[in-house]
């Protein structure tokens, strides 16, 4: 990850709503686009070996499949949260961008959580982000 997908305001925002919600039960943070992918954290006990490319693939089948749960009777559609064995993925996008989270096992209140957290964030910044790839934060 070059550092250059993601502005490093909002990076270190995620990473602080994160840290704050999750506490030690986070295991990494990556942040993607339709069209890039960057890690922002990733524990030090763990192996630097996920396939970042082959998730951000599938997270981003997020962007188009959440249009399928508008208008039902769940309300609005807020995030995923999928379950292995070793822990937890949750994803939360709002409009051009979005964030999948790694966790030990927590209570569906913390991922209530970090839902409404990451939301937030996302949605202050989603104007900073050009669907085509370019960022408009004139800082940088």
């Amino acid at each position: 990850m070059d550092g250059e997908t993601i502005a490093s305001e909002l990076a270190d925002e995620i990473h602080s709503v994160c840290r704050t919600t999750v506490g030690d039960e986070l295991r990494s943070i990556t942040y993607f686009t339709e069209d890039e992918v960057e890690q922002l954290y990733l524990r030090s006990d763990l192996e630097q070996t996920a396939d970042l490319i082959g998730f951000a693939e599938h997270e981003r089948l997020g962007f188009r499949s959440q249009s399928a749960y508008r208008n039902t009777q769940l309300g609005e559609y807020q995030a995923t949260i999928r379950m292995f064995e070793n822990g937890y993925l949750s994803r939360v996008i709002r409009g051009p961008h979005g964030v999948w989270v790694t966790t030990d096992d927590m209570s569906m209140e913390r991922f209530e959580e970090l839902t409404s957290a990451l939301a937030s964030v996302l949605d202050e910044y989603a104007d900073t982000v050009d669907v085509e790839g370019e960022r408009d934060d004139g800082d940088r």
